[in-house]
């Protein structure tokens, strides 16, 4: 069976329910050992015959199964699949993945990184023949995935672009930008666009001639979607030796923060717009049918996708019937009060 998982980084709320088990374990260790400490088994039952440890550990258990449910919905799990056709609309999509270590900050929460991914999957979710490709800028710009409507093999680029992969050094966005415009070759589309996730840090590539030029020669929009928090900004996380620090220069710890003037520059001097994601929580599908798929005024020849179908759903579903049964179960067993007439 082919199982896909949109949103593989919200696995990291396992580690809440990993301490959430954790201390209902230890909760109930400690109370019976202070019941101990005060009474004898044979005592207790007399002291507190309603107790029950049985119905107090079924009322953990389920309250940890429901906990899993909810963390295997928020992936997004997928299986089952229809192959359909759909109308190409003549949009060619250039995505540019920002994947210097300035995107490893955690205002926007996992991280930068983590959530521009996400973004970028609610867009492709929204195409219907339209092609993507990815580029990730950091020391260097990179092709990582040219333009196709094969969005598997994209999503599989897409997973594999991590900062250690782009090399070393800070973001060169006009550089990944000029490579975009080569990347588009001859496409005989209607309109060619690039979309840019980034927090805006660049050094020195003159990103917004870049794009003007681009938009003035070939008629290519810039849309720019700016991550990160531009007020009070975030450290950024390294690991060294398997030590997690914060990023230092001259022994003074780097703040990051996401700068919406270069963005806004960038977008406008290319005929597009800037979106100030921010550290908000976007649907970016609506945000791409609003901006990008107006922009087709044609639709093309069909082709084939093959579409996965929704799941979380039922682990949704089922993590609501076990916070219901967990409500129902209480600590003490059912008193069968026997009478005489």
């Amino acid at each position: 069976m082919d199982i896909r998982f949109l949103h593989l980084e919200a696995l990291h709320w396992l580690w809440a329910v990993l301490v959430v088990g954790a201390v209902l374990v230890i909760g109930g260790m400690r109370r019976r050992a202070r019941l101990a400490g005060f009474a004898d088994a044979a005592l207790l039952r007399v002291l507190v015959p309603d107790a029950s440890s049985v119905r107090r550990a079924m009322r953990s258990v389920v309250l940890v199964g429901a906990m899993l449910a909810l963390v295997a919905a928020m992936i997004d799990p997928r299986w089952g699949s229809e192959v359909i056709d759909v109308p190409q609309r003549g949009v060619d999509v250039m995505v540019i993945l920002d994947v210097s270590r300035s995107m490893l900050a955690e205002d926007a929460s996992p991280n930068r990184l983590a959530r521009s991914k996400q973004f970028i999957m609610d867009m492709v979710d929204r195409m219907a023949g339209d092609r993507v490709g990815l580029i990730t800028s950091a020391g260097r710009a990179a092709l990582r995935c040219p333009l196709t409507i094969d969005y598997g093999a994209f999503r599989l680029s897409l997973d594999e672009a991590v900062p250690e992969q782009a090399g070393r050094g800070g973001s060169l966005l006009g550089d990944a930008i000029r490579l975009a415009g080569r990347s588009f070759g001859e496409t005989g589309r209607d309109q060619k666009v690039i979309v840019l996730f980034s927090d805006g840090e660049d050094h020195g590539s003159y990103p917004r001639e870049a794009a003007a030029k681009l938009f003035e020669d070939d008629g290519v929009r810039l849309y720019t979607v700016g991550i990160g928090d531009s007020g009070q900004g975030s450290p950024i996380p390294v690991t060294e030796n398997g030590r997690r620090r914060f990023l230092t220069y001259d022994d003074e710890e780097v703040v990051s923060r996401m700068d919406p003037r270069t963005l806004t520059e960038m977008a406008l001097a290319a005929g597009g717009a800037f979106v100030p994601a921010g550290t908000s929580q976007v649907d970016f599908g609506d945000v791409y049918d609003d901006l990008i798929v107006p922009l087709a005024t044609t639709e093309r020849d069909m082709t084939r996708v093959r579409r996965y179908t929704v799941r979380y759903q039922w682990f949704a579903g089922l993590a609501l019937l076990l916070l219901l049964i967990e409500s129902c179960i209480t600590d003490r067993r059912a008193r069968n009060d026997g009478g005489t007439i």
